[in-house]
């Protein structure tokens, strides 16, 4: 009940909410109380799609996006999949990977995806670009990448992004008005 609370009271101001953690659904990390170290958790089984059942049931459908970030396991993707929920792709994490396979890079982006510049968690793309957050291995691993030189940072992001086959794009309005870290 107290789910389908919070998910109507939050879909009465968006029209889709994120699930941060969505992997905790299938499985989660459990440390019993007054642990000083999360050295002693355990995997936990989550609710799994049971859970997103009632919820669909309760609200006639699932306006949800799957954060799918981090060490994500087959059956965390089993699961978003079969609940036919958009992941997440960060065109900042794309660039780490020399070998061009990475998720994140454009041209191996899934269409029933969302994909962003940055998110909450990340600075600004200016802030990123500018700044000792990254490296030169990075920096000419983009402009390799999109064959030029990189001026505006923030601007070659947002246009991978509404590029990208992703079915939607989001931009923070840092990235859109060129703020630096200051505004992360």
């Amino acid at each position: 009940r107290w789910w389908i609370q919070r998910f109507k009271a939050a879909l009465n101001q968006v029209d889709i909410v994120r699930i941060d953690h969505f992997r905790g659904f299938e499985a989660y990390w459990a440390v019993p109380g007054g642990e000083t170290t999360a050295i002693n958790g355990q995997w936990v089984k989550g609710p799994g799609i049971a859970f997103f059942n009632v919820i669909k049931a309760a609200l006639g459908g699932l306006p949800l996006i799957a954060e799918d970030l981090g060490v994500i396991t087959p059956p965390v993707e089993e699961m978003r999949d079969t609940l036919n929920l958009p992941g997440m792709l960060i065109l900042q994490f794309a660039w780490g990977d020399l070998t061009g396979e990475a998720r994140f890079l454009p041209h191996n982006h899934r269409r029933h995806s969302v994909v962003y510049t940055g998110t909450h968690d990340n600075n600004t793309t200016n802030g990123w670009w500018f700044t000792d957050e990254i490296d030169d291995v990075i920096r000419n691993h983009m402009s390799r990448y999109l064959d030029r030189r990189i001026v505006e940072p923030n601007w070659e992001l947002i246009r991978l992004a509404m590029m990208s086959v992703a079915t939607t794009a989001v931009v923070p309005l840092q990235d859109v008005i060129g703020r630096s870290e200051e505004r992360r």
